[in-house]
């Protein structure tokens, strides 16, 4: 195809892109002072550093600041349990049999695990980098470091930021992505599998005896006792895999609706899509544990069943509808597939602290904690979009 054919298209270079980037957006611009509803309670220092970022009119805004310094402690907070993850599941877990009731959920999941948990560190150490390169101060939850790990084959030593030990998954995203309905309209959705104080890791080797044969895939009235609950644990991390991811990829969405900088925002749906990418892994994996041959698992620890969701004939349950369906999104026009939901009401920055208290990701925390994580929460979804 000749150059001049009507249909070739040229890439643009990197000033093009640049200049196609800021008309998308609009021209940036500076918000002089703190720039954040209500911030006069909240000393300088815990939104920017010292430095002189803020002194030129292309820099990101106190806004932007803050909404990045949330994302790094979320990150900071899913790059820990995602590395607990990695070191019992992991493509280099040390805990076999926890690893082969994982591979029935997908034989590379254990690869899927340790490749979520690189992108997630990445993420943290980017976003503290980039805060750090415009005078910003950085996000480090090291002193709220408290958390037993555990005890299982394979688990590290060293305290945690968040626990896996006993969760509350909600898993009604299971059956919101199968809606036509939307949660920012009002919407609510059951859940696709009641999960409560559940362990999603081995809490030690109790649940992990030598020699604990795991079958390919594990046939519930087969098995084992020892198997079935390695089976149900590891089916209660597959489901909180994509909750965890789903909560991202909402997060993300809705502080992109706040950024300013171009640069920032640039920044926020990069690592948003991330995200959204990671979740439609984990959803696919998380349906695994509830249809043939896996459906049936029973923990003989905790009862948790996991039920066949195909046998229910319901689209809002089928197991192999894992892409978005159409749904409710702006008033008055069609259905759309598009991630959901982007309120700040339930998918701000404090909706995801709460969510994730819920989930029992905390349980055992300090009061400290809470206070720190909030205020960064509180920041975020004050910011507000200036662009001139």
């Amino acid at each position: 195809m000749s150059n001049d054919h009507p249909l070739s298209i040229s890439e643009p270079d990197s000033g093009e892109l640049d200049r196609i980037w800021q008309r998308v957006v609009g021209r940036r611009s500076f918000l002089r002072g703190v720039g954040l509803a209500g911030a006069a309670a909240v000393p300088a220092a815990g939104v920017v550093g010292t430095g002189s970022a803020f002194a030129a009119s292309s820099g990101p805004t106190s806004g932007d600041v803050a909404i990045l310094r949330f994302l790094a402690a979320a990150e900071i907070i899913e790059s820990d349990l995602w590395s607990q993850y990695a070191e019992l599941g992991g493509v280099n877990g040390g805990n076999p049999a926890y690893m082969a009731a994982l591979q029935n959920l997908d034989s590379d999941l254990p690869q899927y695990i340790a490749d979520n948990t690189d992108d997630e560190l990445s993420h943290a150490a980017f976003i503290n980098a980039y805060l750090r390169a415009h005078g910003a101060e950085p996000v480090s939850l090291e002193r709220f470091r408290r958390l037993a790990p555990s005890a299982a084959t394979g688990a590290k030593h060293g305290t945690r930021l968040t626990s896996l030990k006993a969760l509350d998954v909600d898993t009604s995203w299971y059956v919101r992505y199968r809606s036509g309905r939307n949660p920012d309209l009002g919407a609510t959705f059951p859940q696709a599998v009641t999960i409560k104080h559940q362990p999603a890791i081995p809490l030690s080797d109790a649940d992990t005896p030598p020699n604990t044969m795991i079958s390919s895939p594990s046939v519930p009235p087969a098995s084992s006792r020892a198997a079935l609950r390695m089976q149900a644990i590891a089916n209660t991390a597959g489901f909180h895999f994509a909750f965890i991811e789903q909560g991202g990829s909402s997060l993300y969405s809705t502080m992109a609706l706040k950024c300013s900088s171009p640069e920032v925002l640039r920044i926020v749906v990069s690592i948003g899509g991330v995200e959204t990418n990671h979740f439609s892994l984990w959803h696919d994996k998380a349906g695994n544990a509830v249809s043939q041959p896996l459906a049936g698992v029973t923990d003989p620890e905790t009862g948790l069943h996991f039920p066949d969701l195909n046998a229910s004939h319901s689209e809002l349950l089928q197991t192999n509808l894992i892409l978005p369906e159409p749904t409710q999104f702006l008033r008055g026009l069609p259905d759309c597939s598009v991630v959901r939901p982007t309120s700040d009401a339930l998918a701000g920055a404090r909706a995801a602290v709460h969510a994730l208290t819920a989930d029992r990701l905390f349980a055992g925390q300090s009061t400290e904690f809470f206070r720190f994580v909030m205020r960064l929460a509180q920041q975020a979804d004050a910011a507000q979009r200036h662009v001139g």
